[in-house]
């Protein structure tokens, strides 16, 4: 049992270089949005702040395949975010947001199980 759970966790791990690359593709992305005011949210001031440091980290995770952690940062920088971008949320948003996280993340432990089985299977 303990050889099977070392070949799952050394076949879902990324080579080091692969996640340092992510990171820049990511922080160049994040910088590109920023510079050109693209979420129209004012100067780069307001691009970094912990809300969004929470996203940035959120959608590294998802792309290092670590579902679970990467939605729930990702939700809870995005619901402050909303919070500072409209002053206070919306009644719709403060309904659904929520429950829709929870779902997603019922999904990515779908998604994950279809990797697991995947790996398993090679």
């Amino acid at each position: 049992m303990k050889h099977y759970d070392h070949y799952l966790h050394k076949h879902r791990e990324h080579h080091p270089q692969i996640g340092i690359g992510l990171f820049f593709i990511a922080l160049g992305v994040a910088l590109l949005v920023a510079t050109n005011d693209m979420l129209h949210l004012g100067g780069i001031k307001e691009y970094f702040t912990w809300e969004t440091a929470m996203i940035f980290v959120g959608v590294l995770m998802l792309l290092n395949l670590q579902f679970i952690p990467g939605l729930l940062l990702m939700a809870g920088g995005a619901w402050f975010l909303i919070d500072d971008f409209y002053g206070e949320i919306p009644t719709l948003i403060k309904t659904v947001y929520w429950p829709a996280v929870i779902m997603l993340i019922g999904i990515s432990f779908i998604i994950s199980s279809i990797f697991k089985r995947k790996n398993i299977s090679k």
